[in-house]
């Protein structure tokens, strides 16, 4: 016999309605999820719960790392673009593009422009993008791309037969060069990324990517392929065997398309949060969290981990801006910190679990990123990229406003009600 009984951590209030609705219809996610936790526990010694290391991060998650590549993080706006475009421009042979937005505004265009150009000498050109995510983007855009030779295709599309499978997006963003060169991250191909403003100088949205060389770039060209596949756009025909470098690192690829592979992302995520013993440090555009994921943060903090969260502190979505919000509190009282940024629009995707093991990508801390979305990460285990992404991390918050309890709770009643209005649906957003 089998007796699973339900933790309330930190006495989440459960009224009835919409809010204990919200935690019934998570419930059974919740104690698959516990059930993967407590396995991972019982197969680990207490020597190997105390750091991080490739061999167990594998075998947790059931995908080798690939060794011997060089990644170099991006964060910088308007540089971030121009070194894109830039390694785009150097493409001899393949490219491969995969995002959720690809506007024909001033950046998209631009982007376009050198797509055709490549195409016009010889280089493949391949593009997926999200039909919802993409929708507002004319037909006549993609059409005069294919009629320059890119050849294109659209992800999830809508079909009256299943309406309700188009709350399902590909979040992805990836981009293959050559076969040897690969990059990844959270933003956009639109101007609110970019930073472009026709009149006056504007910074972009703050972002973070990374851009890889090496055998991984391999595996995220066979990722592609299989999507590309999947949207039938048929096989393509390119391999190029790639050597390690000897000064490289081990990188993993956290690439979902399927209610599995979120489920493994989402294990990945809480073994992590449970393994960590000195800091984690994320970074997130949207926080709509799961009971289970408050829980984990709380019981880090109780373990002596310090646990620092970046978070915008304005947002483009209002609903996951203030359903996040609505569980400040109980993250504050447990010891977390929580900082909100100021400025341009966070919309940057990092976790730094004690400074050696990282991950970086497309995929957000909310239910659409963790339990819908096709999504697109690389995970990095590094001391010295650690290093690099903790203190991008504390650059931040140089940038940023550390919420206290005591003035957060003295907040207006007018955002109180918004906040208890919008967790109602936070396993809508």
């Amino acid at each position: 016999m089998v007796l699973i009984i339900f933790h309330n951590p930190s006495n989440l209030p459960l009224q009835r309605g919409g809010f204990f609705a919200a935690v019934t219809e998570g419930l059974c996610a919740t104690v698959i999820d516990s059930l993967f936790l407590f396995k991972q526990l019982l197969i680990m010694s207490s020597d190997e719960i105390a750091c991080f290391t490739k061999e167990a991060i594998q075998q947790g998650y059931g995908i080798p790392f690939t060794d011997g590549n060089r990644v170099t993080l991006l964060w910088k706006g308007r540089d971030l673009f121009h070194t894109i475009f830039d390694y785009v421009r150097s493409a001899k042979e393949l490219i491969c593009l995969e995002f959720y937005i690809f506007r024909n505004d001033e950046t998209g265009a631009e982007l376009a422009s050198i797509l055709k150009q490549k195409a016009s000498e010889g280089v493949k050109v391949y593009i997926l993008y999200d039909h919802f995510g993409s929708f507002d983007t004319p037909g006549k855009f993609w059409q005069e791309l294919k009629d320059a030779g890119v050849r294109i295709r659209a992800t999830h599309p809508f079909k009256w037969t299943r309406p309700f499978h188009y709350v399902h997006r590909d979040h992805k963003k990836l981009i293959i060069i050559d076969g040897v060169k690969a990059f990844t991250g959270g933003l956009n191909i639109a101007n609110e990324y970019s930073g472009y403003h026709r009149f006056k100088k504007v910074k972009g949205w703050r972002d973070t990517g990374i851009f890889l060389e090496g055998p991984i770039a391999k595996i995220l060209l066979d990722i592609f392929k299989r999507s590309w596949e999947i949207w039938k756009g048929g096989p393509i025909d390119f391999n190029k065997s790639i050597e390690p470098f000897e000064d490289g690192i081990p990188a993993i690829p956290i690439f979902t398309d399927s209610a599995k592979g979120r489920r493994k992302m989402r294990k990945l995520l809480y073994y992590s949060i449970n393994r960590a013993r000195e800091s984690i440090y994320l970074t997130t555009a949207y926080f709509t969290p799961s009971i289970r994921m408050l829980y984990l943060l709380e019981d880090a903090v109780s373990r002596g981990v310090e646990v620092r969260m970046l978070l915008p502190g304005r947002s483009d979505v209002i609903s996951a801006h203030y359903a996040g919000r609505a569980f400040f509190a109980k993250l504050l009282k447990s010891g977390v910190e929580i900082y909100n940024y100021r400025g341009e629009i966070l919309h940057a995707k990092t976790a730094i679990f004690d400074c050696n093991w990282s991950v970086i990508g497309s995929a957000n801390l909310d239910f659409q990123s963790l339990r819908r979305n096709d999504e697109g990460n690389v995970g990095i285990i590094d001391e010295d990229f650690g290093r690099q992404m903790a203190e991008v991390f504390f650059e931040d918050l140089k940038q940023s406003e550390q919420i206290i309890l005591e003035k957060w709770k003295q907040r207006s009643l007018w955002e109180k009600l918004k906040e208890s209005f919008f967790v109602i649906f936070r396993m809508r957003l």
